[in-house]
């Protein structure tokens, strides 16, 4: 199974798992052929990659006078700065980036990408610039270039599903928004 590949699926099963109480063979058989077919789906989406410079995030105010005035709305603001080899570049921030910056353990000197159209930001490594930072680091600590050329980048996304994946997502109520969201459970 290694050896095709890490995109391949592969199912391995039981003689158990077929001549079960819970489900017919058939069903069973139909579930694991389903689990071994990928489907390959390509994406263009547009990317914002670059090194973190600088995360601002502005907590809110605590006086419920002021929070009514100008439209703010106690949510939290912030600026995030990004930089390629090229350029550099501040970006303001909401409440549901930083929740995801947070989410994702951003900090000074990682390498990130951020999906224009989704929001969703995935952490690529740390650069190798602020490779010396730290005396000590974790042995899955990546270290990647600092990005080259523009900030604002088109990228071919491939997403590897399988069909068993495909049915579980159609079962739920936004189905097809969650294949794309990198939800697939």
């Amino acid at each position: 199974a290694q050896s095709l590949g890490p995109e391949t699926p592969f199912t391995m099963i039981a003689g158990s798992e077929i001549f079960s109480l819970e489900m017919s063979r058939t069903e069973a058989l139909t579930q694991a052929f389903r689990r071994s077919i990928g489907v390959r789906i390509k994406e263009e989406t547009e990317m914002i990659e670059g090194e973190v410079v600088e995360i601002n995030i502005d907590r809110p105010t605590a006086n419920p006078a002021q929070q009514g005035r100008g439209g703010a709305t106690g949510g939290r603001t912030g600026q995030l700065v990004l930089k390629t080899s090229d350029m550099e570049s501040t970006f303001d921030l909401g409440q549901k980036m930083i929740e995801s910056l947070q989410k994702e353990k951003v900090t000074v000197g990682d390498v990130i990408t951020i999906d224009k159209a989704t929001g969703r930001i995935s952490k690529l490594g740390r650069s190798f610039i602020h490779s010396k930072d730290f005396d000590a680091m974790s042995t899955n600590t990546r270290f990647v270039q600092t990005p080259e050329g523009e900030l604002s980048k088109r990228k071919e996304v491939v997403h590897t599903v399988t069909l068993h994946e495909i049915d579980v997502i159609n079962s739920r109520q936004q189905g097809f928004l969650a294949l794309f969201a990198g939800d697939t459970g």
